[in-house]
């Protein structure tokens, strides 16, 4: 294995200079400026840390950083300081300790064991669907050590193209049908003939007249937030049995290599194909619970949700939200959700109901110390 690359401190400050993200550990040197974006903490915020020593960061406060990010950090390793030469970089005011006991360390911090691709428990050249199955009782442990880099899921381009979506080919095909449904549901409530509860009597059936549909419409949206819960918490994050191959396999297919790879940006959002298929089969349950124009009414603002949903969870993964607004609040929430706190945080464009079945993530804490 060859040596790490040595770099000078005036080395480190030019590349800064010319606009990349490189920060230390100690004397290991890590090259962000891939990832600037994508941080939850905002990206000038790694920004007026290039150069620095981040160590004490890492700890908090105000974010203590898991395991996960740590691991992923070292993904972005590109060598060592030169020895003394992290004296002539830049610190912050609460690092100096820190480097004081360990300016010469060179050694990897115990917590970022990496992800090591060539001797993962896959194959990363050949497509990972069929192989996943196979990692049994370990398959939970490494679908949650996230990744950076794309994954390749089946043999055939014809079946990899329809498992990737670009974000905005999905407001492209369901904007104009959201639209096109609002336009009819509204046109047929006006008529005047959609009463409820006309199937089980006449007399007290109650008329519902075309001003009911904004309402009707934002009731479609309200339970499509509670069905995203559910389908995130109960379905996506089922875990399979470690004998079950075949459930393995689909729980990679569905949220897994999500969760493997989450900053893939070609598989953040549903692909319509398959959309289409879960989309039919709630409007058919609509329909059948429903009267015709009530239950396209209520479908419609459902699928209304639907768009806002996946246009909000690629945003949270590849925008970069002002702070201290709602989607800053909501970015940092989705990455915990990610790296350290899989068994809650479920909602994605809200966290309304992850109060009432109480899988809020806790906010972090900390004590001072003597």
């Amino acid at each position: 294995m060859a040596a790490p690359r040595s770099f000078s401190a005036a080395e480190v400050r030019a590349r800064c200079q010319q606009g990349a993200c490189l920060v230390r550990c100690r004397r290991r040197l890590y090259d962000l400026s891939g990832f600037v974006r994508l941080h939850p903490g905002g990206e000038q915020l790694l920004r007026r840390r290039a150069g620095t020593d981040v160590s004490a960061q890492l700890d908090g406060p105000p974010h203590r950083h898991s395991a996960n990010a740590r691991r992923w950090l070292e993904q972005y390793y590109v060598g060592e300081m030169e020895p003394g030469e992290e004296q002539s970089l830049p610190e912050t005011v609460d690092e100096k300790a820190v480097d004081a006991a360990a300016q010469t360390s060179t050694r990897m911090d115990p917590r970022c064991k990496t992800v090591d691709v060539e001797k993962d428990l896959v194959d990363w050249q050949k497509p990972l669907l069929w192989q996943v199955g196979y990692l049994g009782e370990k398959y939970d442990e490494w679908v949650h050590q996230p990744v950076d880099r794309p994954i390749r899921l089946f043999h055939s381009d014809f079946l990899e193209s329809l498992s990737k979506t670009a974000w905005y080919v999905v407001f492209m095909v369901w904007a104009p049908v959201v639209l096109y449904l609002s336009w009819v549901s509204y046109t047929s409530l006006a008529q005047g003939n959609t009463r409820l509860f006309s199937s089980f009597t006449t007399e007290y059936s109650i008329p519902v007249h075309k001003y009911y549909f904004p309402f009707i419409f934002l009731l479609g949206m309200f339970l499509w937030s509670l069905l995203e819960y559910l389908i995130h918490r109960f379905v996506f994050h089922m875990k399979p049995p470690a004998s079950n191959y075949y459930l393995i396999t689909l729980h990679f297919l569905l949220h897994g290599q999500h969760h493997k790879s989450p900053f893939d940006s070609s598989r953040l959002v549903f692909p319509p194909v398959p959309a289409s298929l879960v989309i039919g089969f709630f409007y058919g349950v609509l329909r059948l619970l429903l009267p015709e124009v009530l239950g396209l009414s209520v479908f419609v603002g459902g699928l209304c949700g639907y768009v806002i949903y996946d246009m909000m969870h690629y945003y949270l993964h590849y925008g970069s939200p002002k702070k201290g607004t709602y989607l800053y609040g909501l970015k940092a929430y989705h990455v915990k959700h990610h790296f350290e706190h899989q068994k809650a945080g479920f909602g994605i464009s809200t966290r309304f109901w992850d109060h009432p079945f109480r899988t809020l993530i806790p906010e972090e804490t900390f004590e001072k110390e003597d």
